[in-house]
């Protein structure tokens, strides 16, 4: 199992939210790309980045602290928050962002999604994110009347990359990943699942390995000290060995 490191941008800074809560943000750096070296360092696999401000305002708005942190970092970069339509697809991958991540516009315009899925094969991630079991949009501003394993069978056999699913109740709240709703989500589907909110300690990591998640995302533990990145990408390594 693959950890991979969350870097959360918004007017231009390394911040993370609770809950996906814009009032309640956390600011971590001014720096991103420093921010991302530094996770590279300590073993990140693959980074995380999320434009909050494009997620909530559906266009991408930290488009310079993107590139500073392709510049900074060689290890695969996947983007989400505001992309909406194929000119920004095209813009990103061109940027050199290995994937990116749609949520919204999947949920909302699934024909489109399945064109640009075909057209760009193994570039796209399903980014669900759920509150209770039911997806979530628009930056999780909007509650859906779709359940979130529905969403993923719907879209699982396009040529995706994987299915990144955030469970909202948990993010950036330290209280431990929903082990059930993940599980429930990988038996759903064939395609990859990577997990994200609430890992709060090692012991959270060790379960998602032992839960058969293909990579977790590990935002606010990270950035509190609760856990170290070294230790982590070794529970996910043993992981692969113990699964091979």
């Amino acid at each position: 199992m693959q950890i991979w490191p969350a870097i959360d941008l918004r007017g231009g800074n390394c911040v993370r939210l609770q809950q996906g809560d814009y009032g309640r943000e956390t600011v971590f750096g001014d720096d991103p790309a420093s921010m991302a070296r530094h996770w590279v360092d300590q073993g990140g696999e693959c980074l995380h980045l999320v434009d909050l401000d494009g997620a909530r305002d559906g266009s991408l708005i930290n488009e310079q602290a993107i590139r500073n942190i392709l510049a900074a970092v060689s290890v695969p970069c996947e983007l989400g928050g505001g992309i909406r339509d194929e000119q920004a697809i095209q813009r990103l991958l061109d940027l050199g962002l290995t994937r990116l991540v749609l949520g919204t516009k999947a949920l909302k315009e699934p024909e489109w999604f399945a064109l640009m899925a075909e057209k760009y094969p193994r570039k796209l991630v399903l980014g669900i994110d759920a509150r209770n079991g039911f997806v979530a949009t628009d930056g999780w501003l909007e509650t859906s009347e779709i359940q979130a394993t529905t969403l993923a069978q719907q879209f699982s056999e396009l040529p995706i990359d994987a299915i990144v699913y955030t469970d909202i109740a948990r993010d950036g709240m330290l209280n431990g990943p929903n082990i059930p709703a993940m599980q429930e989500m990988k038996q759903a589907v064939s395609c990859p699942i990577v997990a994200s909110g609430g890992v709060s300690c090692r012991q959270d990591v060790v379960n998602l390995a032992n839960a058969g998640l293909d990579a977790c995302i590990v935002g606010r533990a990270l950035y509190d000290d609760k856990v170290q990145l070294t230790d982590l990408v070794a529970i996910g390594k043993g992981a692969q060995k113990s699964s091979s």
